[in-house]
Parts: structure tokens; C-alpha cells; sequence
């Protein structure tokens, strides 16, 4: 890892570190969450949100990062390209955690893996070569089809955050998730505007961004399937059908993604 490779051209291991050093906290916290709900969300809506999303966070989101990493450390290309993506799936969930806690020590906590993930993805994508990624995967990843999958759920997500926003009849956990929606679904959008024009930084923010897309929309499905037993609501079922629908629709181009980085 200390000298430069085909497709990075820095030291990446400080952006390694900062990924096991979130990957810790995001599975302490759902832990603490899971074990302490009393003491960790003060509220009956809070806790009906964030025990089943707990344990989403440690069925999907802790696997896909340190599935990611572990394929970066071992300079695979596709783990380059989805290290960002899990990164910004736990940034997502931060988000919508602390915007909907008062200000306790998770408050604190969430916070500081959004500002570390940040970082960290920030740090990775400047790291990462762009010129030789999209030579790489340059007509090989069905530029367009993602393009507008990405803006498209991004122009989508974004209008509905926005207009729920100023209905202001969202409870605090459905609050934070909005926030979350209203800060990320602008990357979706700026990363599939890229792709569109096939600059580099299209080629490589796109496959995270899909990816990070793709298991948003999967742990919504176990939240789904979760719920009734952990909160004792009953199940979402046109709900489950229309995010189900949408994640194929992410799940393809991220697919097609994927075969070009093995091609």
C-alpha cells in the first residue's frame, strides 16, 4: 500500500484507517442501540425507527464496508469504486440519526461519523486516478442508462425531502431521514451528471454512488420486513412493493458497472 497504483496515485491508508475507525462506531453505536434502547433513544417514535435500522446497520451497512475495504486494500479496482459508496451509506444514516436525536452523547457520536466519513470518502476520490479509471471502463458501463438512473431517484428523492419538509407533519426519525435525503440526493445528481458527460469523475463516483443507492434501498426492504416484529406496526406492503421496484431499477446499471470493471 505505500506506492502508487494503476488506478490510485496516493498513499491510501490513512482513508483505510479512517473506514475501520467508522466501521467500529457504526457497529458500537447499533450495538449500544440494540442493547440500551431506553438510554439510547428517548422517545417511543425514535426507538420504533432505530432498533429495526440498528440492525439493518449490522446485517448491511457494517458487511458492505468492510467488504469494500477489504477489496481496496487488496487494490481491486471494484472495491476502489465501492469503498466511497459504503462510506456514504453510513454518512446517510448518521445524518438522518443525529438530525433526529437531542443533543446526548449519540447526538455527538453520529455526528462525528458523518464529518469521518466525509473525510474519508473525500480523501478516497481524490486519491483515486480518474483518467485511468474511465479509460478503464469508458464504453463498457452503459454510460447514459446510469446517468439518468442517478439523476433521476436523485431529482425525485430530493423534490419529496423538500415538499414533506415544509408540510411539517414528519415526526423526528421520518424528519431525519428526510434531511439525509435533502443533503445526499444532490451527489446522486451531480455524480450522474458527470457520468452523462463521460468526465472522469463521473466514471469514478457513479458505481459508488449506484452502489450506496443499491443497499439504501435494500436495508429499506429488511427495515420493511423488520418493523412488524421489532415495533409491532404492520407491514408496509404497497410500501415494500414500490422500494422493491426501484431497487432493480438501481440494482442494473450498478450490475452493469460491475461487469465493466471485470471485463
Amino acid at each position: 500500500m505505500n506506492t502508487p497504483h494503476a488506478f490510485h496515485t496516493r498513499n491510501l491508508s490513512s482513508v483505510f484507517t479512517l473506514s475501520i475507525v467508522v466501521a467500529l462506531l457504526m457497529a458500537a453505536l447499533s450495538l449500544v442501540g440494540l442493547l440500551f434502547p431506553m438510554a439510547t433513544y428517548p422517545g417511543q417514535e425514535l426507538r420504533q425507527s432505530f432498533i429495526a435500522n440498528d440492525i439493518v446497520n449490522l446485517l448491511i451497512g457494517l458487511p458492505i464496508l468492510l467488504g469494500a475495504l477489504w477489496l481496496a486494500r487488496r487494490e481491486k479496482l471494484i472495491g476502489l469504486l465501492c469503498l466511497p459508496g459504503a462510506l456514504f451509506y453510513v454518512t446517510y444514516n448518521s445524518i438522518a440519526y443525529a438530525t433526529a436525536m437531542p443533543l446526548t452523547w449519540p447526538f455527538f457520536v453520529h455526528l462525528g461519523l458523518v464529518i469521518l466519513s466525509a473525510v474519508a470518502i473525500f480523501m478516497l476520490v481524490s486519491g483515486v486516478d480518474g483518467v485511468a479509471v474511465q479509460a478503464r471502463l469508458q464504453g463498457r458501463v452503459a454510460e447514459r442508462f446510469g446517468a439518468g438512473v442517478l439523476m433521476g431517484f436523485g431529482i425525485l428523492f430530493f423534490l419529496r425531502a423538500v415538499a414533506e419538509f415544509f408540510d411539517g407533519a414528519a415526526g423526528m426519525a421520518e424528519f431525519g431521514v428526510l434531511v439525509a435525503d435533502g443533503l445526499t440526493t444532490p451527489f446522486w445528481v451531480l455524480g450522474g451528471l458527470y457520468l452523462w458527460r463521460k468526465q472522469s469523475l463521473g466514471y469514478v463516483s457513479a458505481a459508488g454512488l449506484l452502489f450506496q443507492a443499491s443497499m439504501l434501498f435494500t436495508g429499506l426492504l429488511v427495515f420493511f420486513i423488520l418493523q412488524p416484529f421489532v415495533a409491532g406496526t404492520a407491514f408496509p406492503l404497497a410500501d415494500f412493493v414500490a422500494i422493491f421496484i426501484m431497487g432493480v431499477v438501481v440494482f442494473i446499471p450498478f450490475g452493469l458497472f460491475l461487469r465493466g470493471v471485470r471485463k
